[in-house]
């Protein structure tokens, strides 16, 4: 990576003396103060050569997974910014014969804007390689508790960063049960066999690179025996703080003199001034796009009404923040008699009840298979989010029926208002389990803010447009 970045440093000091030699951007350029580029090769390697080991920049080539992108930027910024100052020094201070003050500063710019790209095109490259399981590390999570299921929650929301759980070790009997797509590998005794079979293991799918410990502080011995018997199959093992059992993103870490110490940072998650912002960020973006769709909605309305007999508008009871009902607004997909069916659907394919969501649904309308395919159907939800009882973003809103048969850690889901779309959404949606949906939504509930809002928007547009999971 660093011989890239070179390169590009390099590309971008040879464009920046073609905006001010050949294209004179900004200012013209006198005949006399014309010089051939050769005269400005050895500047070229110099300062290309200084940004990339400067210490802002050379931190970036250690290995770090989820780094992310505009602490990137920043770094390089830093980097580029001091190679000019140091540059203009020199050039202060030896008077050079041929020197242009004004395209080193479009260098400036142009290397901070390649530099920044490189990363994104890095990073798109990386992804796509991890959907092929190509730098993928396998993880086995111990514990299934509290800072266990945060841990499980953190890892599903951020895939692209090459981590993938392959199962969860706990001694406690009622947490045995899987976690949707989780296994559950048995007790912590069972970890030796398992990372001894994982060196005999064919196929990097199958084999354990990373155990995460998420056990209590007061199970040190236990947490030392893992240890141990990972450093022995030379497998990675990283231990997850359980501080006073507090959410993962209470705890920051910090350094005195070299000496590492954990704090707790202010209580996270969504405080009255980020509800606030969130209301205000709904308010104004619904109130533009409802007048761009009162023709596409007035179209849709005159096909429910020739396609089936029965209402235009579904209102669906749903549990929303801190539990309060509300009736959610939805397109009529469905027959009259379909919640009469549900029950027997329900019973015959098995699906789980919380989260019942049956593809090729006989309950489904003509009409309604093209709405629901392209979330159609959901645009009556912007009316809720108006009225106050829903988000753009947030959890999926639950049935009554489905609160009632929630464990009490799942409950914390309720804490916010229901969104239309949510990290659920973009993760799978109806290919998502009950339990991982959960996992996700207390990761958002923890971790909001309005750029994880505006990233998880942009990632419904595809979702959407190529219905993923849509059914």
């Amino acid at each position: 990576m660093p011989l890239l970045d070179f390169c590009a440093i390099l590309i971008a000091f040879r464009l920046g003396y073609l905006l001010r030699y050949e294209v004179q951007f900004i200012r013209p350029v006198g005949e006399t103060n014309f010089a051939p580029f050769e005269s400005y090769t050895l500047l070229a390697g110099i300062y290309a050569l200084w940004i990339i080991i400067t210490p802002p920049v050379i931190t970036l080539y250690r290995r770090v997974r989820g780094r992310a992108w505009l602490e990137e930027v920043y770094a390089f910024a830093q980097g580029v910014t001091t190679a000019t100052v140091i540059i203009m020094a020199i050039n202060f201070l030896i008077q050079p014969l041929v020197f242009s003050r004004l395209m080193i500063l479009e260098i400036t710019v142009l290397a901070i804007a390649f530099l920044s790209i490189l990363r994104l095109v890095e990073r798109y490259v990386a992804g796509e390689m991890r959907r092929r399981h190509i730098g993928v590390e396998n993880v086995i999570i111990i514990g299934a508790g509290a800072t266990g299921r945060a841990a499980m929650g953190t890892l599903l929301a951020n895939k692209t960063h090459g981590y993938r759980i392959i199962g969860f070790l706990d001694d406690d009997p009622e947490r045995l049960s899987a976690l949707g797509s989780i296994p559950n590998l048995g007790a912590l005794e069972t970890l030796p066999r398992l990372l001894r079979q994982s060196r005999a293991a064919d196929g990097p799918r199958r084999r354990v690179d990373l155990v995460l410990i998420t056990l209590p502080w007061r199970a040190q011995d236990k947490i030392l025996e893992i240890v141990a018997a990972c450093e022995k199959r030379k497998v990675q093992v990283r231990v997850v703080p359980d501080l006073f059992r507090l959410n993962l993103s209470k705890v920051q870490v910090e350094q005195i003199a070299g000496m590492p110490i954990m704090g707790v940072r202010a209580e996270p998650g969504l405080s009255n001034t980020k509800r606030f912002l969130k209301r205000m960020m709904d308010v104004i973006l619904v109130l533009c796009i409802l007048p761009l769709l009162a023709l596409p909605m007035g179209l849709v309305a005159l096909f429910i009404r020739l396609d089936s007999p029965g209402p235009i508008f579904f209102k669906h009871r749903r549990v929303g923040v801190n539990g309060v009902e509300f009736d959610m607004l939805k397109f009529r997909s469905m027959y009259e008699d379909a919640e009469a069916r549900r029950e027997v659907l329900i019973q015959q394919s098995g699906i789980d009840s919380r989260h019942f969501k049956m593809k090729d649904d006989p309950r489904v309308t003509q009409v309604g298979r093209w709405i629901r395919r392209l979330s159609v159907d959901e645009w009556p939800n912007f009316l809720n989010v108006l009225r106050g009882e829903m988000s753009l973003i947030g959890p999926r809103a639950p049935t009554p029926k489905e609160v009632d048969e929630y464990e009490p850690w799942q409950r914390q889901r309720l804490n916010t208002l229901p969104g239309v779309s949510g990290l659920w959404q973009v993760s799978g949606r109806s290919n998502v389990s009950f339990e991982e949906m959960c996992l996700l939504d207390i990761y958002y509930i923890e971790n909001w803010s309005i750029m994880l809002d505006l990233q998880i928007m942009l990632r419904t547009i595809p979702q959407v447009l190529f219905a993923k999971g849509a059914y």
